[in-house]
């Protein structure tokens, strides 16, 4: 695997597209953090985007400090593996529902009438974009 510390590589992309929970971490919270799981989109252009109700507690701390990370793990039963990357977030109002839409299309079977139920509900509601920009991408794969 490639050493590059500060972007996400072929092999991170290809992990990180996978359905698999991050556990995000923003600045600004208790100490220590308080990472909570989410859902999570690689992009092309190598950050990561999530999204959440813009008044969440997350994007109140997210503006007072803009740094957050989170970190992806391969599940129990698979050779260990991470990947941490972590940056300077920011808050878009726009494309959360279609990002949501994505997400909820590769975490649950939306053939499912209460998961599809469960989206309509999510979409119903306001949402913001959190894009996290890579500063320093740590991993590891035994």
């Amino acid at each position: 695997m490639s050493n590059d510390t500060s972007s996400l590589t072929p092999q991170d992309l290809e992990f990180l597209r996978r359905p698999l929970h991050g556990f995000l971490s923003v600045a600004g919270g208790p100490l220590p953090p308080q990472p909570r799981p989410v859902w999570f989109e690689a992009t092309e252009e190598g950050t990561i985007q999530l999204f959440t109700a813009p008044d969440s507690l997350k994007v109140r701390r997210l503006r007072r400090d803009p740094r957050a990370s989170i970190v992806v793990a391969a599940p129990v039963g698979e050779r260990e593996r991470w990947v941490s990357v972590a940056g300077r977030t920011t808050v878009e109002p726009g494309g959360a529902h279609d990002l949501c839409t994505r997400l909820a299309a590769r975490y649950w079977d939306l053939d499912d009438p209460t998961r599809a139920d469960d989206l309509a509900g999510i979409l119903a509601e306001d949402q913001v974009r959190l894009v996290i920009h890579p500063e320093t991408v740590s991993r590891y794969t035994y």
